[in-house]
C-alpha cells in the first residue's frame, strides 16, 4: 500500500542512489525518462538535485511546467526502464510502448508511475546551473512509499524483484543489496559490520539530520 512520507524525510528514499523515473507534463503532453543522476541535497527545506539533459522532451516539459515527479522502479521493471531511456519521447509514447501506468499525483500535474516503490512530487526552485550543467534543484512537496518495502523510515528489501535498481553504464545495473549496521568505534581490521535484522533499526550517527552548517545528513 502506498503511504505518505514526510517531505523532510524524503531523502531517505534516495540516499542509496536508485534510478528514478522522471515524469513530466505540460500543455497536454506527458513523458517519462529514467534518470540515474538524482540525489538529495537538503532536508529542511527538502531539496533534491537532478540532471536532465537540455534538448530532451522531459527537460522541455519540466522547463515549461516547473515541476516533475520521481518514481523509484523495482527490479521487475528493469527492461522497461532501460528501454525508456533508449528512445525519444517525441517519437514514441513511452507509457504505451513499455507498459508504464500513470496515476495522479497529489499536488502537481505530472503523473506518478504505478507499481513503483517510492514517489516524490517536486517543484523546480533553482535553475542557475541548468544552462551549462543541466542540473535542476527541486523542492519535494509530497512523498510516498510502498509500505511493503519502506517502513519506519527504512528500506526493507526481501524479494529480489522488489528491490530498487542502480545503473552503472550501457544497460548494466545493480540491485540494492543487503543492509548492514556500522559498529561505532570500529576499525578497518575489525571485520565486517553485522547484517541488519529484518525490521531492526540502525542507530543514528552523532549529529545526524543537522541543518545546513552542521554535519551532513546521514540515514537514520
Amino acid at each position: 500500500m502506498r503511504v505518505p512520507v514526510e517531505p523532510r524525510h524524503a531523502y531517505r528514499l534516495l540516499n542509496h542512489g536508485p534510478v528514478a523515473l522522471v515524469s513530466s507534463a505540460a500543455e497536454g503532453t506527458t513523458n517519462l525518462m529514467p534518470a540515474a543522476w538524482v540525489m538529495p541535497v537538503d532536508f529542511d527545506p527538502p531539496l533534491v538535485a537532478a540532471v536532465l539533459e537540455e534538448g530532451t522532451l522531459t527537460r522541455e516539459l519540466v522547463d515549461a511546467s516547473g515541476e516533475l515527479t520521481l518514481s523509484l522502479p523495482p527490479a521487475s521493471m528493469l527492461d522497461a526502464v532501460y528501454g525508456a531511456g533508449k528512445v525519444d519521447g517525441r517519437e514514441v509514447d513511452k507509457w504505451r510502448r513499455f507498459g508504464f501506468e500513470p496515476e495522479p499525483a497529489a499536488k502537481i500535474a505530472a503523473p506518478l508511475v504505478k507499481g513503483c516503490l517510492g514517489w516524490l512530487e517536486c517543484k523546480v526552485v533553482e535553475r542557475s546551473l541548468a544552462g551549462h550543467m543541466d542540473l535542476l534543484v527541486l523542492k519535494v512537496v509530497a512523498a510516498w512509499a510502498e509500505d511493503e518495502v519502506f517502513r519506519d523510515g527504512e528500506w526493507h528489501f526481501t524479494d529480489p524483484e522488489r528491490r530498487t535498481v542502480h545503473h552503472v553504464a550501457a544497460g548494466r545495473f545493480f540491485l540494492t543489496g543487503e543492509a548492514r549496521v556500522a559498529r561505532e568505534g570500529g576499525s578497518p581490521r575489525a571485520g565486517p559490520a553485522r547484517a541488519t535484522r529484518r525490521g531492526a533499526k540502525a542507530p543514528a550517527p552523532a549529529g545526524s539530520e543537522r541543518r545546513r552548517g552542521g554535519s551532513p545528513p546521514y540515514i537514520v
